[in-house]
């Protein structure tokens, strides 16, 4: 998942490097599980997270992203560099730039680490996703609020990303009704729910993308 130095044509005359398109978002992370890079920001930012984090047995009480190799010093700040960028006037048009540079899987994945931080900024994570249609994008989410409300004032989420309204307690359900009315897909306990076979072929997505297709409506996964 390395940078590579390769020159790409921007829709300016002036060659811009793929480091100098990473530079301008805060870089991209490369989640070791996943077939493709992630856009992720601090957990500590977290809307929902940040009050869940105080309930037992909720998922963001003993979120994995507040630990590990996460907590480190380098990590959190490359976190906070794109946690910065996403108020930025040509995040847009720097994110759909990256992706089409850097992102040769056809995959992204949205916040392995933190979560959706206002309607807008959902909203302008569905335009980065239209803009890059050769791309499948999953963005997993527990601010169902945000998205409805963006639905609910004609928000169109486009075909080529995958919303997943995850559940909050450990072993716990996702809002299926919700998500259903809004029309996403989910991850939560479920006997019917697809099981994430990343546990049984040593913690890699491998050859499934269940997360990143709306034909799964609900996905299950492991407690990490």
């Amino acid at each position: 998942m390395g940078e590579r130095n390769q020159p790409v044509q921007p829709t300016s005359k002036k060659m811009i490097t793929q480091t100098q398109l990473l530079d301008a978002v805060g870089g991209f992370s490369a989640p070791s599980k996943m077939p493709c890079h992630g856009y992720s920001i601090p957990a500590r930012h977290c809307k929902t997270g940040r009050k869940m984090r105080k309930v037992s047995n909720s998922i963001c009480s003993i979120c994995y992203a507040l630990k590990g190799r996460y907590a480190f010093p380098n990590v959190q700040n490359a976190l906070e560099r794109r946690f910065k960028t996403i108020r930025g006037r040509k995040w847009v048009a720097d994110m759909v730039a990256a992706i089409n540079a850097v992102e040769k899987s056809g995959y992204f994945r949205w916040h392995d680490s933190g979560d959706l931080q206002s309607v807008a900024h959902f909203g302008k994570i569905c335009e980065i996703a239209r803009l890059t249609p050769n791309v499948r994008h999953w963005l997993p989410t527990r601010e169902y609020g945000m998205v409805r409300e963006f639905i609910e004032k004609g928000g169109v989420v486009p075909g080529n990303l995958t919303v997943r309204f995850s559940a909050l307690m450990v072993d716990g359900a996702a809002p299926e009704t919700l998500a259903r009315r809004c029309g996403v897909q989910v991850s939560g306990a479920c006997e019917t729910a697809f099981s994430c076979p990343a546990s049984r072929q040593g913690n890699v997505c491998g050859s499934c993308r269940a997360c990143w297709n709306r034909e799964t409506f609900n996905v299950t996964y492991k407690t990490h």
